[in-house]
């Protein structure tokens, strides 16, 4: 399990990594607001939960947990902070925190709230992925777009799958490549490029906006109309 945790001061920080180690949890420590950004949008990171202190240089708390409740709603937030008023705990709660722990804090605490959240995030395994009008069902395999059913070949169905599992997020050819077909990259295989139009084809129905974006030199993205 990796915990991001988003907080400048140094000793919160050493504190909440000591024990968190102890405990078994690897952890990425980000120190501001464009730092904690710039890693939860990144491609080459992946965190099971969100430690975020409100009051952060720069870009505050509240701006990461917007940004990031547009890209990701499911990822559990932690909000560490010393404001103590009930309206502040509202509006955190209502900018999509999973929870809301006030400063001093006690571990044995703080550690009781994470297992309860990643534990809440594991039985809340939706059974469909939905990226604007566009849904698809990981049980019949079969996507809708507008309300518009679209059957999809086994190895397009597993790349709309994993754009939608990271929408708005550049994936390159050679993760594609990886994630889908379990390949080494090869420079001279245009395999991702063939099964993205073939998958553009299809969900690009007539009168709606593209949802894959070319990314030249680089792969693509999946964009929410």
């Amino acid at each position: 399990m990796r915990i991001l945790i988003v907080e400048d001061d140094a000793a919160i920080v050493s504190f909440l990594i000591k024990g968190l180690k102890a405990e078994g949890y690897a952890t990425i420590h980000a120190s501001d607001g464009r730092s904690a950004g710039q890693l939860l949008s990144s491609n080459n990171e992946e965190f099971d939960l969100v430690l975020l202190d409100l009051g952060l240089p720069g870009t505050s708390g509240e701006d990461v947990l917007r940004a990031l409740r547009q890209r990701d709603a499911s990822l559990p937030v932690i909000v560490l902070t010393a404001r103590a008023e009930t309206a502040d705990k509202v509006r955190g709660l209502e900018l999509g925190a999973n929870d809301y722990v006030t400063k001093p804090f006690s571990f044995a605490e703080l550690l009781a709230r994470i297992r309860a959240a990643l534990r809440t995030s594991n039985q809340s395994v939706s059974t469909e992925l939905v990226v604007g009008d566009l849904r698809l069902d990981l049980l019949t395999k079969i996507a809708w777009r507008a309300g518009r059913r679209i059957d999809l070949a086994p190895r397009e169905w597993a790349l709309l799958e994993l754009f939608m599992r990271h929408p708005t997020h550049l994936l390159s050819r050679a993760r594609i490549l990886s994630e889908v077909w379990e390949y080494e990259f090869d420079p001279g295989n245009n395999v991702v490029d063939v099964y993205v139009s073939y998958l553009r084809k299809k969900i690009n129905l007539t009168g709606l906006e593209p949802l894959i974006q070319t990314v030249r030199g680089v792969g693509y993205r999946l964009v929410a109309p």
